[in-house]
């Protein structure tokens, strides 16, 4: 399978999971807001803690994305483009978010396929992407786990990392959720089978999940072969046994490649940011 040399020391931990409780909340966009704002405010006021979130036609105008690049150094295995601003905006398609915590304040990590001059999909820059026109969300969240940005000494990125945290269960949380990391060079749908032996879980839906992948290896055949691919999960469903996973795959030349993975072969590159609904 392929691999990566990441710059620093491998982590022994290759799968962080925390099986939790949580609730599902269906909310709209709020136009004028950045993208940041529209997707973290109604999570942030329920009180939860983190989240994976789905979300569909909005226009965001200005916007700023960047897609999957070669390193301009040793310090890292992959970068990012130089940023892309399309005058007239972009109307997303469909796109993920991990919701969660940096320098104390709520954050986002955002991938997923949208309409616009310079490009059809990658890596929202939430910040400095503004919700012209509202879109609809839904999202996955718990107040039982925390995910915050922290250095990540392996892939020298800050990086999101989820924590177990001490919260009581409402009578709204009746959907029981796994918040999980995959780390680099771990193939994801093995990885998610065992955070389904792990929790004792059956079956589970994937939600709002994202990540990255070294290229891509689809069931129908066709390969992605770049050193690394922005991704995002269309439609998931993991069981002890494997993972069917329909996935957007972003390239190096910001192309989108969609469908459905082979069930092994596709390593992690940087992270994989992944939430388990049990079902």
């Amino acid at each position: 399978m392929r691999s990566l040399r990441q710059p620093g020391p491998e982590s022994p931990v290759r799968v962080e999971s925390f099986a939790v409780r949580g609730r599902r909340i269906a909310y709209s966009l709020r136009a004028g807001e950045t993208l940041n704002q529209a997707l973290t405010g109604p999570l942030a006021e329920a009180g939860l803690a983190c989240g994976a979130i789905r979300f569909e036609d909005a226009l965001l105008d200005p916007f700023a994305f960047v897609v999957p690049h070669p390193a301009p150094d040793a310090s890292h295995v992959a970068y990012f483009s130089p940023t892309r601003r399309p005058a007239r905006g972009g109307e997303v398609e469909v796109a993920c978010a991990t919701f969660g915590w940096r320098d104390g304040a709520p954050f986002v990590h955002c991938h997923g396929a949208w309409n616009s001059a310079d490009g059809g999909g990658g890596h929202a820059l939430p910040l400095d992407s503004i919700v012209a026109r509202a879109g609809v969300a839904v999202a996955w969240g718990t107040a039982q786990a925390r995910i915050a940005v922290e250095p990540d000494a392996e892939t020298n990125f800050p990086l999101f990392r989820p924590r177990a945290v001490p919260a009581p269960i409402t009578g709204a949380d009746r959907a029981r959720l796994v918040v999980a990391r995959v780390r680099p060079n771990q193939d994801l749908g093995p990885a998610l089978a065992e955070v389904c032996r792990r929790h004792g879980i059956a079956r589970a839906a994937l939600r709002g999940s994202l990540g990255s992948l070294i290229g891509a290896r689809f069931a129908d055949g066709r390969a992605v072969d770049d050193i690394a691919t922005e991704v995002m999960v269309l439609e998931g469903e993991v069981t002890q046994e494997g993972a069917r996973i329909e996935m957007l795959v972003v390239d190096m030349q910001g192309a989108v490649h969609r469908g459905w993975l082979a069930p092994e072969g596709n390593p992690v590159c940087i992270t994989f940011e992944a939430m388990l609904e049990e079902i």
